[in-house]
């Protein structure tokens, strides 16, 4: 089942694959494990600056959980309970990567699969592409851990349409709704999404990953420590800041050394 989740490096880049085509790239139980090992692995790479999530076959992103497992896997709610903790700890791998993370999605994008993509940074599709949460047919809710990225993603209001109607739309109102950053011609979608993730990758990475943590913490409503405070000052100590404002200046591309 380790092949159902390939992870390919380009330089700097990792690209994570949801390699179940013959099935849209259906999630299981063992494909969730490994996502969640992948993603936690490639978050410790210190070479990494970014990281891009797609399904295989051009045809789906993903279409959410493989339902034929349902009576042997998530039977009861035993069953489920023990099947959700991996699924939420490869969601927590996916919400905590250290890296930009950028959702390269073609086609379906549904349930499960849009779970994953609401936990990436950045979002791309192609004009075709669908997305929605039809779960209300399955009788089956979205757990807390499940339904916090599409929160913070689109809000209450959109989050409680896209459930209670659970409704398949299409890119265009995802789009509207704030669930996508950009809807590209079908043909598009890769060079766009990869393009994006070079982009990311020839910043400084420390940055980066400085701006992803300081997003999350102004989550929480906690006031700010004095330490989290001069955090924000912290990168005029490094040798990024340095090499940067020498290329500016000499109107050279920087190498960032992420140190």
């Amino acid at each position: 089942m380790s092949d159902t989740i390939l992870v390919k490096r380009d330089g700097a880049i990792a690209t994570v694959v949801l390699n179940r085509p013959d099935k849209l790239n259906a999630l299981t139980k063992p494909m969730w494990r490994r996502l969640g090992e992948a993603m936690t692995g490639l978050s410790d790479d210190e070479d990494l600056r970014c990281v891009v999530l797609r399904g295989a076959g051009g045809k789906s992103f993903a279409p959410g959980n493989d339902i034929s497992e349902f009576t042997t896997e998530r039977a009861n709610s035993e069953q489920a309970k023990a099947y959700g903790e991996i699924l939420h700890d490869a969601l927590s791998a996916i919400r905590d990567c250290r890296h930009p993370t950028v959702a390269l999605i073609e086609g379906i994008c549904v349930g499960g699969g849009l779970e994953i993509a609401a936990l990436c940074d950045l979002r791309i599709c192609g004009e075709s592409s669908r997305f929605g949460v039809p779960i209300k047919r399955l009788g089956l809710v979205m757990a807390y851990a499940e339904i916090e990225g599409l929160l913070r993603l689109v809000g209450r209001a959109a989050t409680l349409e896209i459930l209670l109607e659970g409704r398949v739309f299409g890119a265009q109102e995802a789009k509207d709704k704030g669930l996508v950053n950009r809807v590209v011609p079908d043909d598009q979608v890769e060079r766009e999404a990869m393009e994006t993730a070079r982009r990311i990758a020839e910043g400084a990475p420390l940055v980066a990953r400085w701006h992803k943590r300081f997003l999350r913490r102004l989550d929480d409503p906690a006031p700010l420590t004095q330490a989290e405070l001069d955090e924000g000052f912290a990168c005029f100590d490094t040798e990024d800041f340095r090499i940067g404002t020498r290329s500016f200046l000499d109107k050279t591309k920087p190498a960032f050394k992420g140190r």
